[in-house]
């Protein structure tokens, strides 16, 4: 298992069950050739281990090399033909040809079972190949933001919920314009190509927005524009009623506030220096980008006070719909309750670690996170 450039495992963690799993899965083909024997040599001599003896290459096909396949079939074919010798009587014309068929039965059964192991092996490499150009694909959209920006330190990471799924739609940006630092966390409805697509389309309408509108609610009007003029294009009816849910931050030149504007999305959290939480629940809920139309009034951005040392943190739902394996939900602002102030990377890396702890491994859904801190005047800290 490994960490790739943006943060996420390549493989299930540590202690999960996913890797528990695996393990025992891996010790599955072991496990059968030595439970063979022992029933073979606590049995009447008419019963034998044959069918467990077979089993292990077939099992060993898709876990291990295909050396490692031949290596459970011979071991197999070993231990049938020690075994006659040992509980057979060597001039029992019956018993020879039961063996001949069980030894025949072996070799046909580890062939097929290398074939198998070359599919599965080729399939593989082709998932892989094409999970790679995913990655690449996203990454190119979602660049990570520098670590600072206008003076904020920033740390982000993006979570794929499985190995098989980096195609996601979660998005995050942030900018220094002429009106301050400019935040967008979303996450667009569906995955694949399709949710790259809109992806690129809302970043690509903030980037320029963030830089020339004046306020918060003209920029959500422009990434809704854009985001209508995208589903116009697409030919579908599921594709045509794209939507996402964002929350658009803007923290002005002395970084003393926050103006908030959300449509629909999960609320962000400020972590304060002496560890208490405030939930940034919107005086009024606007609805997410793609269903402007259906709006009567125009949005409203929030404004609420940012200390120095606090830490503001962005997060799509992936975070707070975790589940733990009795279906109870993971709570951001509880985790982070009393928590001492730590640099946003430190940050991230800890909770990122919970939430595998909390749901052993297994999440439905990406998770996006952007913590900014606001470091005190004077030399850096944390």
């Amino acid at each position: 298992m490994t960490d790739s450039p943006r943060g996420e495992r390549t493989g299930p963690p540590p202690g999960s069950r996913a890797a528990a799993g695996r393990r025992l899965a891996r010790a599955l083909p072991a496990l059968f050739l030595v439970t063979g024997v022992v029933f073979q040599l606590s049995t009447p001599e008419a019963l034998t281990g044959a069918p467990l003896f077979v089993s292990a290459p077939l099992v060993s096909a898709p876990l291990f090399t295909w050396w490692a396949t031949v290596l459970f079939g011979a071991l197999g074919f070993a231990a049938t033909a020690v075994l006659y010798a040992v509980t057979t009587s060597m001039g029992d014309t019956a018993s020879l040809h039961g063996l001949a068929t069980e030894l025949a039965t072996l070799v046909l059964v580890t062939a097929i079972a290398v074939l198998l192991n070359h599919i599965v092996r080729r399939d593989r490499e082709a998932a892989d190949s094409a999970r790679g150009v995913a990655e690449a694909a996203q990454k190119a959209v979602l660049p990570t933001p520098d670590p600072r920006v206008g003076g904020l330190r920033l740390g982000a990471r993006y979570e794929a919920a499985r190995k098989d799924t980096l195609i996601g739609g979660d998005l995050y940006a942030a900018r220094a314009t002429p009106y301050g630092v400019r935040i967008v966390m979303g996450d667009v409805r569906g995955k694949g190509l399709g949710a790259i697509e809109t992806v690129s389309v809302i970043l690509g309408a903030f980037w320029e927005a963030a830089e020339n509108e004046p306020s918060l609610t003209e920029v959500a009007r422009c990434l809704e524009r854009s985001l209508t003029r995208e589903g116009a294009s697409r030919t579908g009816l599921d594709d045509a009623e794209s939507f996402a849910t964002c929350v658009l931050v803007e923290i002005p030149p002395g970084h003393e506030v926050l103006r908030v504007l959300n449509k629909g999305h999960p609320e962000p959290l400020l972590l304060h220096p002496d560890g208490t939480v405030t939930v940034l629940t919107p005086g009024e809920f606007s609805l997410p980008l793609g269903l402007g139309d259906l709006a009567p009034e125009p949005d409203r951005a929030d404004v609420w006070d940012f200390p120095a040392d606090a830490t503001l943190l962005l997060y799509t739902d992936g975070l707070s719909e975790a589940r733990d394996g009795t279906d109870v939900f993971f709570d951001p602002a509880s985790w982070l309750a009393g928590r001492a102030s730590a640099s946003p990377d430190r940050l991230l890396g800890a909770l990122v670690g919970d939430v595998r702890r909390f749901t052993g491994g297994a999440r439905s859904d990406d998770m996006a996170l952007l913590a900014v801190r606001r470091p005190a005047p004077g030399p850096a800290r944390g």
